[in-house]
């Protein structure tokens, strides 16, 4: 089942229903890409964007990071330190309303 991004289904399946490829949950607007922080929850994961934000006054950059909780289906294998790609769904719980749709880049710890 096509969701709608370009990115490759997982190989494994699963029975998750909010999984985007085998389950019933859509996509809808922004994707977003960091590095995950924090696998400790169960079907969540931290994922971790750091940028840049102009300080005029000093006429200098200053680092900011955000930390967006992603639900995590059980047919990608991610893990900390993994650079994933996340979009944009409807509220899955108080502060979820992301999924991991594709591993980047498996890397890190």
């Amino acid at each position: 089942m096509a969701i709608g991004l370009n990115v490759a289904q997982p190989e494994e399946d699963c029975s998750d229903v909010n999984c985007p490829f085998h389950g019933t949950l859509s996509v809808r607007g922004q994707t977003l890409e960091g590095e995950v922080a924090s696998t400790d929850m169960e079907k969540t994961v931290v994922v971790e964007r750091e940028y840049d934000v102009r300080v005029p006054k000093y006429d200098r950059y200053m680092k900011r990071r955000s930390r967006v909780p992603a639900h995590h289906p059980p047919c990608m294998d991610v893990a900390e330190g993994d650079t994933v790609r996340i979009a944009e769904t409807r509220p899955l719980s108080k502060t979820k309303s992301h999924v991991v749709v594709e591993i980047v880049d498996e890397g890190g710890a």
